[in-house]
């Protein structure tokens, strides 16, 4: 017997094992779940994506409510993309989106290509450890203000859902994506009476205006003589037809788009378009669940102007599809984010792929007259290194397609075979994409897509891969230009730092530089250690104000007036009064902060004053760690007849002097003598090792625990045990490569 839930609703799945094994009945289930979801919730619409077998895709497979090329945008999603349905079975919870604002926030990309005022919920579908796919619902936005299905409802079905999955799988009949997403019919209109109908349509045909309606799919399902003539054509030849298919001069026109915005928010719409050659209409759009009534009539201009200009006559081939378009700018809205080269091939091989329905792509660069494979996925290295290296005279279509500017568009083998006769099968693939990446008129490189079955490409697809490779071409090329930029930066970097520290008898030291997260990967942080003798050093560590080029060039004069005093023994505080006389005199207009120590090691002791730097930490022997308090001096370039007091510390075998730029402790929101505080204790915690080591593991603790918003430098001194004579024995030599951080290249380490 069948268990009832509270509110009388029969469960939408039975028991383990009672899914059927049929394909057609396995799907027929699916869709009856996901019918019993949407009504459930109480939302207009939903759909379900499957995981793809290779795990790493979701495919969309049904749609209710709305037709699934509402959807065409993310019918394939990496599971990687920043997309509502991947983040909700990427991260297995529920993903809450009723807060347009929000909506645009978190989800640019979607936002961009989903302009409607709607709500939406995307949930995990999710057995045990098993992922199966999302459930995603969308109901009006008009009922954001705290209407829309319930959370547990929303479990509930996605519950159903998993143990249907589930069950089918293991009966070895596992349901998976099909090969285009299927929209679920309407429920039949309410039945009316042969009399009813005709007295309807009697009422509506002597009105004054034009009236029609158009069913969820944009279809005409009724239209009225009076709007047939408006329309410009008969009603039996629009009957059955979408009206910015059959009417040329509405193609150009925002009905299609009026249509949509109307169906998924559930508010009438309106707007005025101009009919050739002068004929001005107002359409006004009201929906409900069933479709779109639409009301017709003529007009003044009104102060929508028209989407462009008149067009008559014929075209050639259909107008892109809406959800094509779409497609195009969620596409571009994700090639506005790419950054470096790297990231421009990560979204064509992980986001383009699947949402064209490709088997692989490949990305070639220009460079220096020669085609370089930058980014591949499917292909396999050995086919890839015929065209590595080619040079643009070669005839191969990935070069070719480049030195002539026109895409190449091959349905099957043959066709490839005939345009270019070496061309080698591939087991697997029978159709090719080969498309220019031309940018300023100058040559950036091509990207070749391969399907596994003959596909033949609509004039409609050929102006969405054509206007996409515009449009990775111009990321492309500004990625390459950061690339460029940020090489030049972080080799500028590199010259104006220590490229390691001197070795000094006594001192186990250790330094890092890391840029902030973002920019060009340059900035005034600066540090250095001096050996003035066997038994005395000098360290510094210091900071420009700004992140640019300007504080890296001002930082470069700097150091070198700091290195000079400290070759000559030069105490702290005279060390920083002559340099801050020769920094006003330089009239920057920035200020420089700066922390100088003179370490004796014979005395065991260190001399230290502060340009209004952040205070160093001192790890005693023992093991407890401390934040020097010292008086504190003005910041450098301000006053040149400022005085910087100095303070004394004793330095035993086994202490440990950290100096740091503030990067290393300020976090937004966190008081900074609290932070210090912190670095402090991680300091303590990190107990006795090499200062290498050491230095490692407090650059990655900061990595981990807040983002990083400036330049971070780090000097750690470690005084080591005398030897029995007294005299300072060599330190454990400790090659920072052995332990390289986990930041990569940005990173810059120095260590004795």
């Amino acid at each position: 017997m069948c268990a009832m839930r509270e509110d009388g609703a029969v469960p939408p799945y039975g028991p383990r094992g009672s899914s059927a094994a049929s394909g057609p009945t396995r799907r027929a289930e699916l869709d009856r779940l996901l019918e019993f979801a949407v009504h459930d919730t109480g939302v207009l619409a939903g759909a379900v994506f499957l995981l793809a077998s290779d795990g790493r895709t979701l495919r969309l497979e049904v749609t209710a409510g709305l037709p699934a090329e509402y959807l065409t945008p993310w019918s394939r999603v990496a599971l990687s993309s920043p997309v509502a349905v991947a983040e909700a079975l990427r991260l297995r919870r529920l993903v809450w989106l009723s807060d347009p604002e929000e909506f645009a926030r978190r989800y640019p990309r979607t936002a961009i290509a989903l302009r409607y005022h709607c709500a939406a919920a995307a949930a995990p579908i999710v057995t045990g450890t098993t992922a199966w796919g999302t459930l995603l619902l969308l109901w009006p936005g008009s009922d954001t203000g705290g209407v829309g299905p319930g959370p547990d409802r929303v479990a509930a079905a996605c519950r159903s859902l998993g143990r249907f999955l589930r069950d089918a799988a293991g009966t070895g009949h596992a349901v998976r994506p099909g090969p285009a997403p299927r929209t679920l019919p309407q429920p039949p209109a309410r039945g009316r009476d042969p009399a009813s109908a005709l007295a309807a349509a009697d009422l509506v045909e002597r009105l004054p205006d034009g009236n029609c309606a158009l069913d969820l799919e944009g279809t005409l399902t009724y239209v009225s003589a009076t709007a047939a003539t408006l329309l410009g054509g008969g009603v039996p030849e629009l009957t059955g037809t979408r009206p910015w298919q059959s009417l040329p001069w509405i193609a150009g026109s925002p009905i299609e788009d009026c249509f949509r915005g109307a169906m998924l928010s559930r508010t009438p719409a309106s707007f005025t378009v101009r009919r050739p050659p002068d004929q001005w209409l107002a359409f006004e759009l009201y929906p409900d669940g069933s479709g779109v009534s639409v009301r017709i009539s003529p007009t003044g201009p009104g102060p929508a102007p028209p989407a462009g200009p008149a067009r008559t006559g014929t075209f050639p081939g259909e107008p892109v599809p809406l959800g094509e378009v779409y497609q195009v700018l969620h596409l571009a809205a994700a090639l506005s984010e790419a950054v470096g080269v790297s990231d421009v091939v990560d979204l064509i091989t992980e986001e383009m792929l699947p949402a064209f329905g490709a088997r692989t792509v490949a990305l070639l660069a220009e460079e220096d007259g020669r085609m370089r494979v930058i980014g591949r996925r499917g292909y396999g290295p050995q086919l890839l290194e015929l065209f590595d290296g080619a040079p643009l005279t070669c005839l191969a279509p990935p070069v070719r397609v480049l030195t002539t500017g026109r895409p190449s568009f091959f349905a099957t083998f043959e066709e490839l075979s005939r345009a270019y006769p070496p061309a080698v099968r591939q087991e697997g693939l029978h159709a090719w994409v080969f498309l220019p990446l031309i940018t300023s008129g100058r040559p950036v490189g091509s990207c070749v897509f391969a399907f596994d079955r003959p596909h033949t490409f609509s004039e409609q697809e050929r102006v969405v891969f054509t206007a996409l490779a515009g449009l990775v071409a111009q990321a492309l090329e500004r990625a390459r230009l950061y690339d460029a930029s940020k090489e030049l930066a972080q080799t500028l970097q590199a010259a104006l730092l220590p490229d390691s520290l001197p070795d000094v008898p006594g001192l186990d030291a250790a330094a890092r530089y890391l840029p902030a997260a973002r920019g060009m990967d340059i900035g005034g942080d600066f540090y250095d250690l001096v050996r003035v003798d066997d038994t005395t050093a000098a360290a510094f560590i210091g900071d420009v104000q700004g992140h640019n080029v300007t504080a890296a060039a001002l930082m470069g004069r700097i150091r070198p007036f700091l290195r000079s005093y400290a070759a000559t023994g030069t105490t702290p505080a005279q060390a920083l009064t002559h340099t801050n006389r020769q920094l006003v005199d330089l009239d920057q207009g920035r200020f420089v902060s700066c922390l100088y120590a003179h370490l004796d090691l014979a005395r065991r002791r260190a001399v230290l004053s502060t340009a209004g730097h952040p205070p160093p930490i001192l790890r005693h022997p023992d093991g407890h760690a401390e934040v020097l308090s010292l008086p504190p001096g003005l910041l450098l370039g301000i006053d040149p007849d400022t005085d910087y007091p100095a303070t004394e510390i004793p330095l035993t075998p086994g202490t440990v002097l950290a100096l740091y730029t503030d990067g290393l402790v300020e976090t937004p929101g966190v008081d900074l003598d609290d932070a210090m505080a912190g670095l402090a204790d991680q300091l303590a915690r990190a107990r006795f090792q090499p200062a290498d080591r050491l230095a490692t593991a407090l650059i990655d603790h900061a990595r981990r625990t807040a983002p990083m918003t400036d330049d971070i430098a780090l000097l750690l001194i470690g005084l080591t045990s005398t030897g029995q004579d007294g005299s300072y024995g060599r330190p454990a030599v400790h090659d920072p490569r052995a332990t390289a951080p986990a930041a990569g290249d940005n990173e810059k380490e120095a260590g004795s």
